[in-house]
Order: C-alpha cells, then structure tokens, then sequence
C-alpha cells in the first residue's frame, strides 16, 4: 500500500511524464515547422518514451492499491531558437527530470517502501541515458556548425533505411 504523500509524488511524477512528452511533441512540431524532419523524427520518438514512462509509473500505482490521479499539462512553448537551444532545453528538461526521480526514491528511502524504490532504478538508469543522449546531440550540433541541415538530412535518411 502506497503512503499518501507516496501516492501523492507519484501521480505528480506521471503529470511530469505526460508533460515531458507534451514539450517534446511541441519540439518536434517546431522542427518539423524549420525543415528539420531528422531532428522532429528523434524528438517523436523521444516524446513516446517519455508518455511511456509516464504509463510504467501509472501502472505501478494501480498494481499498488493507489488511485492515478491526472493532472493538467502546461501549454509547451512553440518557438525554440534553432536546433542548438531545442536540445539545450532538452538536457535542461532531462536534469529536472532527473532530480524529481531522485526526490522520489529519496522519499521511499525515507518511507521504507520497497516496491517503488525497486521500481525507480529502471527510472535511475533511464536518466543517465536521456542525459548523456541530449549531451551527446549538442556536441554534434555544436561540431556542425552551419551544416545543421546536412546533419539533419542524414539523421533523416538513417530513420527511412
């Protein structure tokens, strides 16, 4: 049985989730809107994952006794400034995220919940991969320059191999 204040976290944990994939959907529309299909195919794909996390958590508290209590989504920007700063807010997103898992575990720590402990791992080591995936995006896009497009077109063209 989930503590309130557990319970609470966690349905606040899926709202992020939910609203993770809401801001990389936008991000994706935005590069769709600059040419930029390679970039808005990754950004889909990542905006998937993040609803699917939302899901594991949502599943886990039903599996739990708890009631999934939705919350609103914010309204994501539209604009972002270019390829650069839409990954930059991407790692920006993904630290946050990162600290809110490790606010929950430190929680069921404190609560001796067992179960979501275990359960978060999977979210732990997710973390270290969406932070090293954006970091190592930048890194190109810094490298390429003015050949963002070029980068973007093989980005596509490996998506439609």
């Amino acid at each position: 049985m989930l503590s309130n204040t557990m319970l609470k976290a966690l349905n606040d944990q899926i709202q992020k989730e939910f609203a993770s994939s809401y801001l990389y959907l936008a991000m994706a529309a935005y590069c769709d809107s600059k040419d930029l299909p390679g970039f808005a195919s990754w950004l889909k794909v990542q905006a998937q994952e993040e609803w699917g996390h939302g899901m594991k958590i949502y599943e886990f508290v039903n599996d739990r006794g708890g009631t999934v209590r939705l919350q609103a989504l914010p309204e994501p920007p539209a604009e972002f400034g270019g390829p650069v700063q839409v990954f930059e807010e991407v790692l920006s997103h993904e630290k946050s995220v990162t600290q809110s898992i490790n606010d929950l575990y430190a929680l069921a720590l404190q609560e001796n919940d067992y179960a979501t402990q275990v359960m978060l791992h999977w979210f732990i080591n997710e973390q270290v991969e969406e932070e090293k995936s954006a970091s190592d995006i930048i890194a190109i896009l810094k490298m390429a320059g003015e050949h963002v497009v070029v980068l973007d077109r093989r980005i596509g063209k490996r998506a439609e191999d």
